[in-house]
């Protein structure tokens, strides 16, 4: 990037900012950009880097003569650098002690703007949010990721409405990051072994704010032709790509850290593609000289893994065979056998098909996990609970952290200057504060209206322009799609529909009465269309096909202009649906929505969700801030669900979508639909935010992990030894554990509603401590459908010791009194260092 530093003196910050994503979330800065050059930004895809490459000197020249330019590069200039220089942030004015901790946020796809199109949907915009807030919060963050040659891909849908992806190789030169080099400036490369040879990263460095992103590039020239391919596609090529890509990752991430002189305390793996991370940590203390006990408890207590993935045919696997030809040489290195290492992620799945699932060897190599909501937390639990044997389900210890959005990246410009003008320009301070946000009730409903009509048309002038360009590859004029001044009228209600486009997602569903639909969208006097845009995966025949169906109805009368597919999904496109929507659609097949945060996005804008009840929106819905569909209701039937969905979908929209948008006061205000909106803004803004998403990762996950990884590691590892020790004793003793109801209980194991009665355990603990073990007794409501449902337990105390390694347990014990309650009992480990109680997965039921 040479040409940067022949810019002119007076045009010099531009360097820095150009090749900073903090850009990518001022708006200051991108009007900044946009000013230099609008054809050139928006036909470098938003990139400052290209803009600036083929920026003629005659422009260039005219800009250092530019006085209002320079004085405004000037203030975003100060402001970048005032951002970058604060100190102490906000982590550090917390946790002063742990500000030289590396946390390491590793993920195959980091979406943080669309000049480094590093993502394909929710999953790398999620973690390029997460950095985003990590930086705004001055968390001890870096990220580790891959860089692919050819991004995702560029969607294009003919005619025919037929999805056809296009692949053009981005030129690393252009893009804002940099090549990370040694002492001698040449590029630092690592290395790992595929299968029979070496092959050699490059790492880039993308600063976002105050975080470093590294991603690694298999694209060297000492690789192979193939090998060089490797890190071509984000989710392409095949089986043999993909573990390739992901040894890369997660093995090559760590050696990447090394070979920066990065040592992080915490691991995050988001999503299991980066669990091999784990196997070469292994491999590490090895090497340091632990032995492989010692080595699996630091891995495991300093690594947290995040599922995003309610779906078993999601969740990565590869088969034994695939995975010999991998890693033979390095379980051996490890020093396991092939059984052993099998063992680590071995998984059954729903076809009854045995494999090694990456999943379940995040799970074995974590014992920090988490899903992505409440429900989704449930689900996961439900998926993955072969994996801890004994432990009840609800249990099981996989958290949730319900996903959050990037406020400030997400926040339309023009709502940014309506919160400073009446809630203050301190709102950034804020976005934690639910009462802060009570003040959006100040903004006179005339203003926070017709901010929204301005959205709308902002909107639709950026959407015509993209799908004019898609009408222009059409030569033939085979096809019955309407001109572009022909769609989105800005005045009319408009429905966003935005997403990855899965079956379970149902994109189709609201066509499932076209007639009853047809009617609803041409109303004279209430008008309704509706906007949908998303990507199928390049191999997901099924997703391609509600494409198509899509696009024929478009095509038709009653529909033509009415309903809209816009191609090319991105970020940008994102950011216009998201902050022009009245309405986001959402209605997947519950529970399979992990989470979603493309409708977080349209609240903070003035929208306003009419959704399924899955993933973050119950955690939302409060009656009044947007629409339930369906009311959480479930069949075992599809076709019976997509019915009763429907027709919830059909008379909400009838009956209060609609009459609430078009009913209007003499203003010409709708004021129910502002009143919702507001609601809506102000429940969700707060609570949907990746900066209350990474301070409960702080607060939940990274810290203890920080605090566990210190006091292991101490004086040589010595109370790591020490814990393994005790970890090796209790489970060479917990088989021969054995315990009995004394009387007054043994005969009756069930509770009457409201009864009172002293229960006493007998536990033989095989010579361990008292100490050593928490003895429970479970109470369970009779009537629960499923054992470990509606649980309560109570921790007996110790009463006496009986001899013999005999010890006598028990309390007084009153059930509830809404129902006859059975009981059981069961043996825990005890040890104040753990985690949590299920961390080394131990346990012993009377039962």
């Amino acid at each position: 990037m040479t040409f940067l530093k022949s810019l002119p003196e007076e045009l010099k910050p531009l360097e820095g900012l150009s090749q900073n994503l903090w850009f990518s979330w001022n708006y200051e800065a991108i009007e900044l950009f946009k000013k230099i050059d609008l054809g050139l930004w928006e036909s470098t895809g938003h990139n400052p880097v290209a803009l600036l490459s083929r920026l003629s000197p005659e422009r260039m020249q005219q800009l250092t003569q530019d006085a209002q330019f320079l004085d405004q590069l000037q203030q975003v200039n100060q402001k970048f650098q005032a951002y970058l220089q604060t100190k102490p942030t906000v982590f550090e004015q917390k946790f002063p002690q742990f500000k030289d901790k590396v946390i390491a946020y590793f993920s195959a796809e980091f979406g943080v703007h669309e000049s480094l199109p590093n993502y394909s949907g929710g999953l790398g915009i999620l973690a390029g949010d997460h950095l985003k807030s990590a930086s705004d919060l001055g968390l001890p963050l870096v990220g580790v990721g891959l860089f692919y040659k050819y991004a995702y891909f560029t969607q294009e849908v003919d005619e025919n409405g037929n999805q056809i992806e296009k692949y053009k190789a981005l030129n690393p030169e252009q893009l804002p990051f940099q090549l990370v080099t040694d002492a001698q400036g040449q590029p630092l490369t690592i290395s790992v072994f595929l299968k029979d040879r070496m092959v050699q990263a490059h790492i880039w460095q993308a600063d976002v704010g105050r975080i470093k992103l590294f991603l690694l590039d298999s694209n060297v020239e000492a690789n192979r032709p193939e090998d060089r391919e490797i890190t071509g596609t984000l989710y392409g090529g095949t089986r043999e790509t993909r573990i390739q890509q992901e040894i890369i990752l997660g093995i090559g991430g760590i050696r990447a850290l090394r070979a920066m002189g990065y040592d992080p305390t915490v691991i995050h793996m988001n999503e299991g593609h980066s669990a091999f991370s784990g196997l070469e940590r292994l491999r590490e203390l090895l090497e340091l000289g632990l032995t492989f006990d010692e080595a699996l408890q630091m891995v495991r207590n300093s690594a947290l893994f995040t599922t995003h993935t309610p779906i078993p045919a999601g969740n990565e696997a590869f088969e034994f065979d695939l995975m010999r030809t991998y890693f033979k040489t390095f379980w051996e290195n490890l020093g396991l056998n092939e059984e052993q290492f099998f063992n680590l992620g071995r998984h059954i799945n729903e076809h009854h098909h045995e494999n090694f699932s990456l999943t379940v060897l995040a799970l074995n190599l974590s014992s920090m996990s988490n899903g992505v909501s409440a429900i989704h937390g449930r689900v996961s639990r439900a998926m993955w609970k072969q994996a801890f044997p004994g432990i009840p389900e609800e249990e099981i210890p996989i958290g949730h952290i319900t996903n959050g959005v990037h406020t400030e990246t997400w926040l339309h410009p023009l709502m940014i200057q309506m919160i400073e003008k009446y809630l203050g320009k301190d709102w950034r301070a804020h976005l934690q504060d639910a009462d802060y946000w009570q003040k959006i009730d100040q903004v006179p409903d005339e203003v926070f209206w017709q901010t929204m009509q301005q959205l709308r048309r902002e909107m639709t002038d950026y959407l015509r322009g993209e799908y004019a360009k898609r009408l222009q590859r059409f030569a033939s004029g085979n096809h019955h799609f309407p001109p572009a001044e022909q769609i989105l009228d800005p005045e009319t209600l408009t429905i966003g529909f935005a997403r990855r486009f899965a079956p379970y997602k149902r994109a189709t569903l609201i066509f499932k009465d076209p007639q009853r639909l047809k009617k609803i969208l041409n109303n004279p006097e209430r008008p309704v269309q509706i906007l949908f845009a998303g990507k199928a995966h390049p191999q997901n025949d099924a997703g391609k096909e509600l494409i198509r169906t899509i696009n024929h109805f478009a095509q038709q009368d009653g529909y033509r202009g009415k309903i809209v597919f816009i191609e090319g999904y991105s970020m940008a496109v994102s950011r216009a649906l998201v902050s022009g929507s009245d309405v986001w659609l959402n209605n997947p097949r519950r529970p399979l929505e992990a989470s979603g945060t493309s409708g977080q996005k349209v609240p903070i804008n003035g929208g306003i969700n009419l959704s399924i009840l899955d993933g973050w929106w119950p955690e939302a819905y409060n009656g009044h801030n947007g629409w339930a569909i369906g009311d959480g209701v479930e069949f075992a039937d599809p076709e019976m669900q997509d019915q009763h969905d429907s027709q919830s979908l059909y008379e909400l929209l009838e009956k209060e979508v609609v009459p609430n948008f078009y009913d209007r006061d003499e203003n010409g205000v709708p004021k129910r639909w502002v009143q919702m909106a507001k609601e809506s803004f102000k429940t969700i803004i707060h609570q949907f935010s990746t900066h209350r998403m990474i301070w409960e990762y702080l607060e939940k996950y990274y810290l203890p992990g920080i605090k566990q990884a210190e006091y292991l590691a101490a004086d040589n590892y010595a109370q790591l030894k020490e814990h393994v020790r005790w970890l090796k004793n209790i489970s060479s003793k917990w088989s021969a554990i054995r315990f009995n109801v004394l009387a007054n209980g043994a005969e009756n194991r069930i509770f009457s509603a409201g009864e009172e009665r002293e229960i006493n355990i007998v536990v033989y603990l095989d010579g361990l401590k008292p100490e050593e073990v928490k003895v429970e007794l479970v109470l369970e409501r009779q009537d629960a459908l499923q054992s470990h449902q509606n649980m309560e337990t109570i921790t007996l105390p110790l009463k006496k010791e009986l001899g013999n390694g005999q010890y006598e347990y028990g309390k007084k014990i009153k059930a509830k009194s809404d129902g006859a309650y059975r009981f059981s009992c069961r043996v825990l480990p005890n040890n104040p260092k753990l985690l949590h109680k299920h961390d080394i997965r131990l346990i012993k039921w009377l039962d």
